[in-house]
C-alpha cells in the first residue's frame, strides 16, 4: 500500500529542497568522490576554490547552488512518501539518472563540451556514481527535514 507523507506548503518544498540539496554536496557528494579517488576510478578535485565563469564563485559553492535547485526538484516531485529505504533509492536513483542526463546532454553542448563525458565509459561512470552519491545524501537530508517538520508519519492512501 502506497502512504503520503502530510502536505507540504510549497515554500516549505522549496525551502526543505535547496537546504537539503545544499548539504547534500560538500557531505555525500564530496565523499563519494574521494571514496572513487581512494578506489583509483579517478584524481579527486575536492571542495575546489576554483573560481567559475561568468561571476568567479568558487567550484564547491556553485556546485551546492545547483545542488540546491536539483534539491527543490527531488523534494516537489517526490513528497509522497513511500517506505524510508524506497525514498533513499530513489534519492540515489534520481542524482544517478537525472543530473549526469542534464549534465551530458544539456550543459555540456552550451559549455562546448563533448556529449556525454565523451562517451568515455570510465567517465560516465564516474558521474552516475558521484551524483548519485549525492542523491542519496539529499534523501538523507530531506528525510531529516520533513521529521525535524513533524511530517515523518506516513498515512495510507485510499485505493
Amino acid at each position: 500500500m502506497a502512504t503520503h507523507s502530510p502536505s507540504l506548503p510549497l515554500s516549505t518544498k522549496i525551502t526543505l529542497g535547496f537546504i537539503a540539496g545544499c548539504i547534500a554536496v560538500p557531505t555525500f557528494h564530496q565523499a563519494t568522490i574521494a571514496l572513487l579517488g581512494a578506489l583509483g576510478m579517478l584524481k579527486p578535485n575536492l571542495y575546489s576554490m576554483s573560481p567559475l565563469a561568468p561571476f568567479g564563485v568558487p567550484q564547491i559553492v556553485s556546485q551546492a547552488f545547483w545542488g540546491g535547485l536539483w534539491g527543490i526538484v527531488f523534494v516537489w516531485l517526490f513528497a509522497i512518501r513511500p517506505k524510508a529505504a524506497a525514498f533513499y533509492l530513489t534519492g540515489f536513483l534520481f542524482g544517478a539518472i537525472a543530473l549526469p542526463l542534464a549534465s551530458w546532454f544539456i550543459v555540456a553542448p552550451i559549455k562546448g563540451l563533448p556529449l556525454a563525458a565523451g562517451w568515455v565509459p570510465a567517465r560516465m561512470l564516474n558521474g552516475v556514481l558521484i551524483n548519485g552519491g549525492w542523491g542519496l545524501g539529499l534523501a538523507v537530508f530531506a528525510a531529516i527535514g520533513l521529521r525535524l517538520l513533524g511530517h515523518q508519519r506516513t498515512r495510507p492512501v485510499a485505493a
